[in-house]
């Protein structure tokens, strides 16, 4: 991969929710494939979709939103994730099965959502009205975040890395705001990689505030992802 793809990595929106596009399985050592569901465009098939395509928890996860947008978001989200990994596999989106890892913190399972039976990995993180998701041949995360409100910056700058904390301090208020997003969203790509979340402390990975990610913790890759309007992530497990 050159060094502008990994600078800055660019999903493919998917336009559909009525069918997924041809998607090849992920092999080992290639990049993640990286898809971009933005809710808002797919309004007209969520409902149908929901019923024909995700399985009883998921609909009454999506039932108890009470707010419209946010209920269409994960909607729009786990049907176009379904999608993906049916046309990997050859599956049909709604046989598939899912299941947790063991939290590397504690043991439970309630670490990487997986798929049971099927060696792919995949990350899917939703915000605003995009979604997210990566699809991999080893453990993969993902993040987007919109911007966050200037008041909250300064607030939470304290509970990152000290490095990354000086380097925030160091910065006008207009500049730190766009810099802490991209720390946001690299730090919760890597913690949600491997499988931790924010179960694990902020302030014991490096991934860097500036413009070009630090090279990931424990030899992971980081990389930022191109949505407008948001700040966005993807972290890769290094190759074994």
């Amino acid at each position: 991969m050159d060094a502008t793809a990994e600078l800055m990595r660019t999903p493919t929106v998917l336009e559909s929710l009525e069918a997924a596009p041809a998607v090849p399985m992920p092999q080992p050592g290639e990049e993640p494939s990286l898809w971009l569901v933005d809710a808002a465009r797919h309004g007209a098939v969520l409902e149908r979709r929901t019923a024909a395509v995700l399985d009883e928890e998921e609909r009454a996860r999506a039932a108890a939103f009470r707010v419209d947008g946010a209920r269409a978001l994960y909607q729009g989200a786990h049907i176009g994730l379904r999608l993906l990994l049916g046309s990997c596999l050859g599956v049909p989106p709604e046989d598939l099965r899912f299941t947790r890892e063991q939290c590397p913190c504690c043991d439970k399972q309630h670490g990487r959502p997986a798929l049971v039976g099927a060696p792919l990995h995949f990350s899917l993180s939703h915000s605003g009205t995009v979604a997210l998701i990566a699809l991999a041949a080893s453990p993969v995360g993902v993040d987007v975040e919109r911007g966050p409100r200037p008041g909250s910056v300064d607030d939470l700058a304290g509970s990152l890395h000290p490095r990354e904390a000086a380097e925030l301090r160091a910065l006008p208020h207009p500049e730190r705001v766009a810099a802490f997003g991209r720390v946001w969203a690299r730090k919760e790509a890597y913690l949600k990689g491997i499988g931790t979340g924010l179960g694990r402390e902020l302030d014991l990975d490096y991934v860097g505030s500036g413009p070009v990610p630090a090279p990931g913790p424990d030899g992971w890759r980081l990389a930022d992802v191109a949505v407008e309007g948001y700040a966005a992530a993807v972290a890769t497990a290094p190759s074994s």
